[in-house]
């Protein structure tokens, strides 16, 4: 027992020394005070805490509830945590396909990711996860989220759903599967030589995925492009930022971050890859879409590149920093946040699109992006009313730029 405890004050010990090292403005004696509380609390566990607890239990617990208690995008990731992020980052792992975040404390679903149990389930953006399995989710963790929701292929997990839209509260059945995620779809030409792709996810090969298809639309004659980031949840930061240079000028203003006693960076288009610079764009936003894709859309209008079509997006802008620990374990903590090129920080806000049309139920979204995925020659596009409405203005556009 007081071997445990030793190890515990050595580690608030090197903690102490960390801190003071890199706090500014601080007096050490009151950091001294605050740590010397920590350890005390660990002793009185290891004395009087009913069941025996192991250390690295402890220490791992503070860490998470030290991380929470900073916003719900920061996470202690413990070595078997970390290992499942980067098996996630890698774009194939098990479980239901949904993207979700910790809104106004409740466990709120940011996007479902096309093909997937969960878009099949017909889970949408905003809906909030109540219960996992009859067990209330008030107070949880995403981290403990991630773990409920995700599991063995074939598998099912029961989810209680407060829908956005309806209010209503609902009992859903999902089987898990293997989430594989295609970063960019689609890529064909619709008609008058409007080309659309559809941007799923921002992963490291996104990028180079993307130029395949936009040489493929630039030999078709391409007159106009439809990009659609409906859904998408965003993912890396450098991704996003190559993702857009392929429709902006090189040095053209992307993205800024700006962290706490760092002077403000930049990302700038970067020259290279399949640009796509001279036809009118339309992009489809909705609420689904956050981070990367936010990145994206904010930047090509910002640069009068593109004509923002949809709904209101997520509202996303924050950096998070994966900091590996030396057992194995890390730190995913907000770091920074993000501007557009106009200066303005949309995080909680998302962005406005410049013409609202909301999703009209023509056909289900599900339906439609189904064939998309299976790159049917029959997708009709026809019935997705947003798609309609991005072709009738890149044609107004063509037009105008004709006259």
């Amino acid at each position: 027992m007081k071997r445990k405890i030793i190890a515990g004050l050595a580690i608030v010990t090197v903690l102490s020394s960390y801190w003071i090292g890199f706090s500014l403005g601080t007096e050490q004696e009151d950091i001294y005070e605050k740590l010397d509380i920590f350890a005390e609390s660990i002793a009185v566990i290891e004395r009087k805490y009913v069941e025996d607890k192991q250390m690295e239990e402890l220490i791992y617990g503070a860490l998470d509830g030290m991380l929470l208690s900073l916003d719900p995008y920061s996470q202690f990731l413990t070595p078997d945590d970390y290992k499942e992020l980067l098996v996630e980052t890698e774009g194939k792992f098990g479980g239901l396909g949904i993207e979700i975040t910790i809104r106004d404390g409740l466990l709120t679903i940011v996007s479902p990711m096309e093909g997937t149990p969960a878009w099949d389930a017909g889970l949408k953006a905003g809906d909030v996860i109540v219960k996992i399995e009859e067990e209330v989710t008030k107070g949880i963790t995403l981290l403990d989220a991630v773990k409920k929701l995700r599991g063995e292929p074939g598998t099912e997990v029961t989810i209680t759903v407060l829908r956005e839209k309806t209010r209503n509260v609902e009992d859903v059945t999902i089987t898990r599967g293997i989430i594989k995620i295609q970063d960019i779809k689609g890529g064909q030409i619709l008609e008058d030589g409007i080309g659309y792709l559809r941007i799923a996810e921002f992963r490291e090969t996104t990028h180079r995925d993307l130029d395949k298809v936009l040489s493929r639309l630039d030999q078709k004659e391409l007159r106009g492009l439809i990009v659609d980031v409906r859904n998408n949840p965003g993912g890396l930061l450098d991704s996003a930022v190559r993702v857009s240079s392929r429709f902006l000028e090189a040095g053209a203003r992307i993205v800024s971050t700006k962290a706490r006693g760092e002077k403000e960076r930049t990302y700038d288009a970067v020259s290279g890859g399949s640009k796509i610079l001279g036809v009118p764009m339309v992009v489809l936003i909705n609420k689904g879409s956050a981070s990367g894709s936010e990145i994206l859309a904010a930047a090509l209008r910002d640069h009068n590149r593109a004509v923002l079509l949809g709904e209101t997006t997520f509202g996303k802008g924050s950096v998070q920093t994966i900091v590996p620990l030396s057992d194995g374990s890390a730190l995913r903590l907000t770091t920074a946040k993000y501007y557009t090129p106009a200066g303005i920080s949309i995080h909680d806000k998302g962005i406005e699109p410049d013409i609202t049309v909301e999703e009209k139920e023509m056909e289900s979204a599900e339906d439609v992006f189904k064939k998309l995925q299976e790159q049917k020659n029959d997708f009709d596009y026809k019935k997705d009313y947003q798609i309609i409405r991005a072709l009738d203005l890149i044609r107004g556009m063509l037009v105008l730029s004709q006259r």
